[in-house]
């Protein structure tokens, strides 16, 4: 006890610590500085976000087959999807990225996977489900906030319909090698109504409904938004690139 007295004495006096000579200072980092973003208020992307859609046009967005205008509806601020008029993607392509958006669903008789079904899809290939997942039983990386086939969302943190829903998606794309192999898998974390119900999950490759997901080499690539067949609204969608 003496002798760590002793040496806890000669730290305070000569300025190292029990790590050895080693100053503050020696550990502290100042360059470079980080960025200054200032954060959105009532609902307002931050400054550095790139605007998908605030309620005012389709201007980022072509239908996904065709690459022209689209023909899902703008009502009250809102993106509307009209059933089998076809997925909408990004003009814009991306890799790296934070992803803002609120989505609502209506009230519905449907059950299980028909009621209120739409998808993001990240690199238009890994789809976050997006379904009435309200009181509305299905199998569980199926439902709202699963990576669709892969991933069961840790808890249902959903609205009910005709309530606003909000995802916040942090998304880190996978990187391949000069032979076109998979380097790095893609990794996903999701909250839901502020809630985290995907944890930095590794993505198993693309989307499928049948059969099982594979990786095949891509670089940066459109968001795409899914036409189900389902009436959905959109509304404050934006992104930020890592």
């Amino acid at each position: 006890m003496k002798l760590q007295k002793y040496l806890l004495l000669v730290c305070l006096v000569t300025g190292t610590s029990a790590y050895g000579q080693i100053k503050p200072e020696e550990t502290e980092v100042w360059e470079p500085a980080p960025k200054v973003v200032t954060p959105g208020e009532n609902g307002l992307p931050p400054s550095d976000a790139i605007v998908l859609f605030d309620g005012s046009n389709f201007s980022a967005w072509q239908e996904t087959k065709s690459k022209q205008n689209i023909q899902w509806k703008l009502t009250e601020g809102c993106m509307e999807i009209v059933a089998n008029t076809g997925s909408i993607e990004t003009k814009q392509s991306f890799g790296d990225i934070q992803l803002h958006i609120e989505w609502k669903v209506p009230n519905s008789d449907l059950s299980g996977q028909d009621r209120s079904n739409s998808g993001v899809f990240l690199q238009g290939r890994y789809e976050v489900q997006i379904l009435d997942s309200y009181e509305n039983r299905t199998y569980s990386n199926g439902q709202a906030g699963a990576v669709y086939k892969q991933y069961a969302p840790l808890v249902n943190a959903m609205n009910r319909p005709g309530e606003w829903q909000v995802y916040d998606i942090l998304f880190t794309a996978p990187k391949f090698n000069e032979q076109d192999s998979l380097q790095v898998p893609g990794y996903l974390t999701l909250l839901h109504n502020g809630i985290l119900i995907q944890n930095h999950v590794e993505i198993k490759g693309s989307t499928v409904w049948q059969g099982y997901p594979s990786y095949e080499p891509h670089g940066k690539a459109p968001i795409i938004l899914q036409d189900h067949n389902s009436p959905i609204w959109f509304r404050n969608i934006w992104v930020r690139e890592l």
